[in-house]
């Protein structure tokens, strides 16, 4: 096992590798930019190193700062975390150069995932997975690519090559918008990955937004823990995840599951993974895969009780899985509620000074956060401050205690998140499982125009958009 990690990563998932690590009894160091020079996990590792300024490509992005802190303080791992340079090639490559272990997939299996055209063709090829109509290939100029549109049908996406997160995908209706919006993909793009690759894809109406989580370690044993449905979403970040997805039987999560992992035996991948799925009328359509711990892991750890940081770093580390797919069990349901630090109307982001913290506690209820009383928020850096994970026997259960949990969540100092997730909780849509990921946009459309334009009288009534259920 390792002796010694640094966690190149900052915010609560810094804080939920440092203390994987530390119930593992491996020190730790945190790697951290002059602004999280007061960050929880900086006062909890074992070592701290400055890495740089605020701008994440001085520090935490900064691959030459990472590898010297590394060095420096005899770490013989590296946890990326999320984001940053979690799928970053290039950066698993140079640390394996170094003699240091990359806790994550080889940086063969990050490049062939991490752009979207290679990774829909490994999909279909090697996996056996459907994906949704989409353009050949890259397209760089937009009269082929107008002319690619119109033989997929209005509307189509055009996306990012090598990306996510809905940096540099537009949306496109008709050929009149169709150049400007190619231009502005490209754009965002370039800026947002370094990269100016994009693809078309036919755009799917109503579907749902599901994954599924995998593992696989270095001797050929690979197993799924289940799906999450991510539908919930605003300009494509998620905001609410549960597990397992409403509208999924049993015979597909085990159907779709070992076809999975099927597929990776094939291409010997290791470490966590998640695949991501659309799904409309009875049908998945892979969109891509991670190649790393993802925010919403921790719905899939309330199911099955497996810890994923620890398993994850047990298969770098060169063991075995410690479990075999039949070992695996789903009880009860999960819900995560992601609090960003954003007004929950207009969603401009909100950094500032916390004033007073209390979050919710109880039976099974979990908040991940770096949060405390007097920590000031920087204003560099993702938005997401805080995960509140809640578990119930059944998804009423579950719905029960995720309102009484914020509730009693007390965040003051900052606009937050909470108030859209209180509504979002005791919608009748969401209650009933019935939502699509045009939904949550639909229902802040229309709050929005209820606000402006408000009844003569009686309550205004919440409404989200209608859709039969999948």
């Amino acid at each position: 096992m390792f002796r010694k990690i640094l966690i190149a990563n900052r915010g609560e998932i810094a804080l939920r590798v440092l203390r994987a690590c530390q119930e593992m009894g491996i020190a730790t160091v945190a790697a951290h930019s002059t602004a999280d020079s007061k960050a929880m996990h900086v006062r909890l590792a074992d070592e701290s190193v400055c890495i740089g300024p605020p701008p994440s490509h001085l520090s935490y992005s900064n691959i030459p700062s990472l590898l010297a802190a590394a060095e420096i303080t005899g770490a013989d791992a590296i946890h990326p975390g999320i984001g940053f340079l979690s799928e970053n090639a290039r950066f698993a490559k140079i640390v394996q150069e170094h003699d240091i272990t990359f806790i994550g997939p080889s940086f063969q299996h990050i490049a062939l995932m991490g752009n979207k055209i290679t990774a829909k063709k490994e999909a279909v090829e090697s996996i056996g997975l459907s994906v949704i109509p989409s353009s050949p290939g890259v397209i760089t100029d937009a009269q082929i690519g107008q002319e690619i549109a119109e033989q997929l049908t209005y509307p189509v996406l055009i996306k990012a090559a090598e990306g996510g997160g809905g940096k540099g995908m537009k949306l496109v209706t008709s050929s009149h918008e169709f150049r400007e919006k190619f231009e502005l993909a490209q754009a965002e793009s370039l800026a947002s990955f370094g990269n100016a690759d994009v693809y078309l894809e036919k755009y799917l109406k109503n579907p749902r937004h599901v994954e599924f989580q995998v593992l696989g370690d270095h001797y050929g044993h690979v197993v799924h823990l289940g799906e999450r449905d991510c539908s919930l979403q605003r300009s494509h970040q998620k905001i609410l995840e549960e597990a397992p997805c409403p509208v999924l039987t049993e015979k597909l999560r085990l159907s779709l599951g070992e076809k999975i992992c099927q597929g990776l035996r094939k291409i010997g991948y290791h470490s966590l993974g998640t695949l991501e799925f659309l799904f409309e009328d009875g049908q998945f359509y892979f969109l891509e895969m991670n190649t790393r711990l993802q925010v919403e892991h921790c719905v899939t750890e309330m199911l099955t009780g497996i810890d994923l940081v620890k398993e994850q770093i047990h298969i770098a580390a060169g063991h075995p899985l410690s479990f075999k797919q039949e070992d695996v069990t789903w009880m009860g349901h999960a819900i995560e509620c992601r609090i960003n630090a954003e007004h929950p109307e207009t969603f401009v982001p909100s950094p500032g000074t916390i004033q007073n913290y209390l979050p919710p506690g109880g039976p099974f209820v979990r908040v991940d956060s770096a949060l405390y009383a007097g920590y000031e928020i920087p204003p560099y850096y993702d938005s997401l401050v805080a995960k509140l994970i809640v578990y119930g026997h059944t998804r009423q259960k579950c719905l029960e205690r995720l309102r009484r949990a914020l509730n009693e969540y007390v965040l003051t100092g900052i606009e937050s998140l909470l108030p859209l997730h209180r509504l979002l909780a005791a919608h009748p849509d969401v209650i009933a499982g019935h939502y699509s990921v045009s939904w949550l946009e639909q229902f802040l459309e229309d709050r929005q125009k209820e606000a402006k334009n408000p009844p003569q009288d009686g309550p205004v009534e919440e409404k989200g958009p209608q859709e039969n259920p999948t």
